[in-house]
C-alpha cells in the first residue's frame, strides 16, 4: 500500500482555504489573553471523589496543562505536548521498530508504558493493541485531537486503590472541550534539513443550549518521513563491486515514519430536572509507512539458485537488494455515556458506560516470501490486532455532616465490571506460509515481518469485578485526611486489594504540607497473557537476519525451553506496587507559587520480555512437529514474564511566577525532575545487561522552563528543555553493547500576533539552534547517525506557522 501525497496536500491546502471564509460569530478566547489565576488556582477534578478543588489544595501532586499550553507546541500528537511540559513524562520516536513506530511507548517517572492509568472526562480509555516495549500495551493518546482538548491534568501520584489498575506510576486525566463558539486552525512546517513536512488543520464547533452543551472537533495531519541517515559500509562495497547497479543512497531511511491521521471527538450534555445526560466519543483513522532494514543481495539468504524452483531469481526483482517498507492502518472508536446527578444534593451519582475498540492492520510491500520462491508476492498484508473493552461504572458519592469535623465527610463508593477481548487476525497465507524452498534453506514468511498464521491467530478475553470505598475528612479547617480501599477480581488469575491514605496540613493559608502511601497494581492483559509472534531482526555486528519468536508463557513452545536445567517459564502474575509520596505546596499573593514533592515506587513482579533463549536443532524439530509457524528459521525465543523488582525514587520542583513587566505580562513556569530506577530484585538483579536497560535508558535528571511575555496584540514564548546523561544499547542478537550519552539542552521559541478579534498568527520554531547528540557508535554500519532510543526528538531543529480563527 502506498499514499498519495500529493493528493494529501491538496485537500490540505483546499480545507485551509475553506477554514479562512468562516463567519459566524461566537464567543472565543484569543490567542493572546492570560489566565487571570495561578496554575495553584485552577480548578481539577483528578485524584479526588469529592467536589472538584484546586491544584493547591489536592493531597496529591497534579499537573494542569491548558488549551493554550498544548496549541504553543508543534506536534499533533499529545505524547509530545506532555514530554515538552511535564519532566518525569517521557516519549521517544524509536525509529523502524516495528509497530513503535506508530504506536510510541511513553513513561512516567521512568516506569513502562502502562503503568499510567489514562482517562478522559475522568473514564479510562481502552489500550492500544499494540504490545510495545517489554510488552507493555497502554492507550495510544495519538488517537485524541489535540484541538479537542480543554485541559490535562496529570496526577503524580498511584492512584489504583481509586481508578483501579495501572494507575502505579500516576493518571492522565484528558478533559474534552465543552465551550461554545467556532475555531479553526492551519498549520504548516517542517525541518531544518528541509524534510518532515507537517500539514495540519483543524476545526471545533460548540454549541450552547439552555439545558447542556455539544462540542464537535476535528483535525487531519500530513506528515512527511525525516531521515539522519548516511549510506551502509557494505552498500557502499556493494555499489564499488558492481558499478552498474543503481544502489539508493541511503539503502534505508532512519527517522520518522511517513504517516496521515484523521482524529475527530464529541463531546455533550443535557440537564433533566435533578440529572444529566452525557456523552462523548473519539474516532479516528490513519496510516504510516516506514523502512525496515536493507536487504543486501550478496549476504541475505532470501537471495540464491533453488533446484526445486529454477525460475525463482530474487536478484532479477531486486537487483540491489531491498528494504522492506512497513506500515499499518489504525482504527480507532470509543464512545461513553452516562447519566448523573445535576445539583449539588448531599447524595449524588454517576452511572455510565464505556465501549473502545483500537484496531490495528499490519501491511508490507517491497519484501518477499523467499520460501515460496518464484508464486511469492512482493507485497503482503501481514494481519490485524484488535483491542475491545467495555467498561460498566456505577460511582455514588455522600456528603456527610459530622459534629467533629470541621466540613462534610465525602464517602464515595461505586463497583465496575470490565471486559477485555484481544484478537489477532492472521494475514494473507503468503505472509506466513512455509513455502517448499524453505528445505533449502530460503527463509519463510514476508521477509522482515512474517504475517500472523492461523495457529497465532484468534481471541481471548478477561473479565473483572471492582467495589471501592474512599473517604475524604476535613479534621479541621487545616487538616484533611483521605482513604480508599479497592478490590479487584480478575478471571485469568484471581484477586487483589489495594488502598491509600492521605494528608494535608495547611502550616498558613499560602503553605502546606502533604503526603501519601498507597499500594498499586497493574492487571496482565489477555493480550499479554496469550499472544504471540515472530520477528526479523538484523545483527549490528555481522549484518545477517536472525528471526526471533515470543510466544505465550502458558503454550507448548514454553514447555519445550522448560525442559531445560534451571528453567521454568511461569504463568503471568499482577504487577505490585508500593508507592509514597511527601510534599509541599506554597502559593503565594504575589504571583509565585511552588510545589516541591519526593517520592519512592517500589515495583515487584514487573513484566518484561525474559532473557532470550537460542534455539538448538532439537528444539527447532520440536516445535515444527508441534505445527509452529516458522519453526525451521527460528533461531531465539523468548516469553513475557514477571521478571525483576525496582525501585523509583525521585522529586519534583514545579513553579510558576506572574508579573507585570514594563508595558506587559511576564508569565514564568519551570519544572524540574530528578527519578533514579534501581533493579532490587528478581532475574535482573544479577544481569547487569538487563538492568542497566531500565536503570539508565531514561535520563534522572530533566527539566524545562517556559516564559510567556504578553505586549498588546504580540504574545511571545520561549522554552528550554533540558535531559541529563543517558544510556543506549545496540540491541544485538549475541548481547548488548552500551554507549552514554551526554546532557542535552533544547530551546522552542515562538510569537502570536492577534491580527483582529478573529485571526492570530504565530511563527515558531522548536529546537531552534539545530542540536543533534552524539552519534550512535555501535549502531553506525547500519547507517543510523544518531540513537533510536533517544528520550528527545533527533530530527534537528524544525520551523512551523500557525494561523488561529475564532468567531
Amino acid at each position: 500500500m502506498k499514499t498519495s501525497i500529493s493528493l494529501r496536500k491538496a485537500l490540505v491546502l483546499t480545507a485551509s482555504g475553506a477554514a479562512l471564509c468562516f463567519s459566524n460569530a461566537a464567543l472565543a478566547q484569543t490567542a493572546n489573553e492570560q489566565d487571570d489565576t495561578s496554575v495553584q488556582e485552577t480548578v481539577i477534578i483528578t485524584g479526588t471523589r469529592g467536589a472538584p478543588r484546586t491544584a493547591f489544595d489536592s493531597l496529591a501532586p497534579v499537573d494542569v496543562i491548558s488549551e493554550k499550553a498544548i496549541d504553543l507546541t508543534a506536534s499533533d500528537e499529545v505524547m509530545d505536548t506532555l514530554s515538552q511540559l511535564v519532566p518525569s513524562f517521557n516519549v521517544k520516536r524509536l525509529p523502524m521498530a516495528d509497530g513503535q513506530v506508530f504506536v510510541r511507548p511513553a513513561s512516567l517517572r521512568s516506569l513502562s508504558a502502562d503503568h499510567t492509568l489514562v482517562l478522559i472526562n475522568g473514564k479510562r480509555m481502552h489500550r492500544s493493541a499494540l504490545l510495545g516495549s517489554n510488552g507493555a500495551q497502554a492507550p495510544d493518546l495519538a488517537q485524541i485531537p489535540s484541538y479537542a482538548i480543554k485541559q490535562i491534568e496529570v496526577l503524580r501520584d498511584g492512584a489504583s486503590a481509586q481508578y483501579g489498575s495501572d494507575a502505579i506510576a500516576g493518571v492522565i486525566n484528558i478533559i474534552l472541550d465543552d465551550e461554545a463558539g467556532t475555531n479553526a486552525f492551519a498549520q504548516a512546517g517542517q525541518y531544518y534539513e528541509g524534510d518532515g513536512e507537517q500539514y495540519r488543520i483543524g476545526a471545533q464547533q460548540g454549541f450552547q443550549f439552555d439545558n447542556g452543551f455539544l462540542n464537535l472537533s476535528g483535525e487531519y495531519t500530513d506528515a512527511q518521513p525525516t531521515s539522519r541517515s548516511r549510506q551502509r559500509a557494505d552498500a557502499i562495497a556493494l555499489q564499488e563491486a558492481f558499478p552498474d547497479l543503481n544502489v539508493p543512497n541511503p539503502v534505508q531511511h532512519w527517522g520518522q515514519p511517513e504517516r496521515q491521521a484523521y482524529r475527530f471527538a464529541l463531546n455533550g450534555a443535557y440537564d433533566f430536572a435533578n440529572s444529566e445526560a452525557y456523552v462523548f466519543s473519539t474516532y479516528g483513522f490513519g496510516t504510516g509507512v516506514t523502512d525496515f532494514n536493507w536487504r543486501n543481495p550478496l549476504s541475505t539468504s532470501a537471495f540464491g539458485d533453488s533446484t526445486i524452483d529454477p525460475d525463482y531469481d530474487l536478484s532479477e526483482i531486486y537487483p540491489a537488494g531491498f528494504t522492506p517498507r512497513f506500515g499499518q492502518d489504525d482504527n480507532d472508536f470509543s464512545l461513553t455515556g452516562g447519566l448523573r446527578s445535576a445539583d449539588d444534593g448531599k447524595f449524588s451519582y454517576d452511572l455510565s458506560a464505556s465501549y473502545g475498540r483500537n484496531q490495528i492492520e499490519y501491511f508490507m510491500y517491497d519484501s518477499i516470501n523467499a520460501s515460496l520462491g518464484s508464486a511469492s508476492p512482493t507485497s503482503f498484508n501481514i494481519g490485524t490486532l484488535t483491542q475491545t473493552e467495555l467498561n460498566l461504572n456505577a460511582d455514588f458519592v455522600y456528603l456527610a455532616s459530622l459534629d467533629f469535623l470541621a466540613d462534610d465527610l465525602t464517602f464515595a463508593f461505586g463497583a465496575e465490571r470490565r471486559n477485555e477481548e484481544y484478537e489477532i487476525g492472521q494475514g494473507e497465507y503468503a505472509s506466513y506460509a512455509v513455502g517448499p524452498l524453505a528445505a533449502e534453506g530460503f527463509p519463510s514468511g514476508s521477509n522482515g515481518f512474517p504475517g500472523f498464521s492461523p495457529d497465532q491467530s484468534g481471541s481471548s478475553d478477561q473479565t473483572s469485578y471492582a467495589a471501592y470505598v474512599d473517604l475524604e475528612a476535613p479534621v479541621t479547617d487545616r487538616w484533611t485526611v483521605g482513604g480508599a480501599v479497592r478490590y479487584e477480581d480478575y478471571s485469568e488469575f484471581g484477586s487483589s486489594t489495594t488502598g491509600k491514605v492521605s494528608t494535608r496540613f495547611e502550616l498558613t493559608p499560602g503553605l502546606a504540607l502533604r503526603a501519601t502511601a498507597s499500594t498499586g497494581f497493574r492487571a496482565p492483559t489477555p493480550g499479554q497473557l496469550f499472544s504471540e509472534r515472530t520477528s526479523q531482526g538484523l545483527d549490528t555486528t555481522t549484518l545477517n537476519i536472525f528471526t526471533s519468536g515470543r510466544f505465550s508463557p502458558q503454550g507448548a513452545v514454553a514447555e519445550v525451553i522448560s525442559q531445560r536445567d534451571g528453567v521454568n517459564i511461569r504463568a503471568l502474575e499482577p504487577e505490585e506496587s508500593d508507592n509514597i509520596t511527601a510534599g509541599l505546596a506554597w502559593n503565594t499573593h504575589f504571583g509565585l507559587t511552588a510545589t516541591l514533592d519526593v517520592y519512592q515506587i517500589d515495583v515487584t513482579n514487573r513484566l518484561s520480555t525474559s532473557a532470550t533463549f537460542a534455539v538448538t536443532d532439537a528444539e527447532r524439530a520440536q516445535f515444527a512437529a508441534l505445527g509452529v509457524a516458522g519453526a525451521e528459521s527460528i533461531t531465539r525465543v523468548n516469553f513475557f514474564q514477571n521478571d525483576f523488582d525496582t525501585r523509583t525514587k525521585g522529586l519534583d520542583l514545579v513553579m510558576a511566577y506572574n508579573f507585570a513587566f514594563g508595558p506587559g505580562e511576564v508569565n514564568l513556569t519551570g519544572a524540574y525532575n530528578y527519578n533514579k530506577t534501581d533493579v532490587t530484585g528478581g532475574d535482573f538483579a544479577a544481569n547487569t545487561t538487563s538492568a542497566d536497560r531500565f536503570e539508565k535508558g531514561i535520563p534522572e535528571h530533566t527539566a524545562n522552563l517556559q516564559a510567556n511575555y504578553t505586549l498588546g496584540k504580540w504574545d511571545m514564548f520561549g522554552r528550554m528543555r533540558y535531559y541529563g546523561e543517558w544510556r543506549d544499547y545496540s540491541g544485538n542478537s549475541t548481547g548488548d553493547i552500551f554507549q552514554d550519552f551526554g546532557a542535552m539542552v533544547l530551546f522552542d521559541l515562538g510569537a502570536t500576533y492577534q491580527v483582529n478579534d478573529n485571526l492570530s498568527v504565530r511563527v515558531g520554531a522548536e529546537n531552534v539552534f539545530d542540536q543533534y547528540p552524539d552519534e550512535a557508535t555501535y549502531q553506525a554500519s547500519r547507517g543510523l547517525i544518531y540513537s533510536r532510543n533517544a528520550p528527545y526528538d533527533t530530527d534537528g531543529g524544525q520551523y512551523y506557522v500557525r494561523l488561529d480563527l475564532s468567531f
